[in-house]
């Protein structure tokens, strides 16, 4: 699925996901996505830095981008795991981007892993591995 296919299918069916109108789709070519969380105070938590539950949802989308940009339209694929190592603290001040690549793409499962970045900084701020469970369609 196309960047313009994934964007209509996922306002249709998923829509909570742009509710707040600050994730954005960059690119998505069937084994790697970028998405982009622009920058809010809602996304602090306490001492200032981009909270985790921010980041592993960001991470959760941009691995179900990647996935439905593979295999196309197919809602009801789900987490099964989601695992998240955060490596240093997100800037406030600074969106947050999801670099997510596809690892494995089977029948029923898919691996893949997601970098979030903070800002324009090479390092990355969180590691996430996760898994999908793709359905019999």
């Amino acid at each position: 699925m196309s960047v313009a296919e994934l964007e209509s299918f996922l306002h249709l069916e998923f829509p909570q996901a742009f509710k707040n109108g600050d994730i954005s789709i960059e690119t998505a070519d069937g084994s790697t996505s970028l998405l982009r969380q622009r920058y809010s105070e809602q996304m602090l938590r306490p001492g200032g830095t981009v909270s985790g539950p921010t980041l592993m949802a960001l991470a959760d989308f941009a691995m179900y981008v990647v996935l439905l940009s593979a295999i196309g339209p197919v809602g009801l694929a789900v987490t099964t795991n989601l695992n998240i190592n955060f490596l240093r603290k997100g800037q406030p001040g600074q969106d947050v981007v999801a670099a997510a690549r596809l690892l494995k793409l089977g029948k029923r499962l898919a691996v893949g892993e997601v970098l979030l970045l903070s800002g324009t900084s090479p390092d990355p701020i969180a590691h996430v591995t996760s898994t999908y469970s793709i359905p019999n369609v």
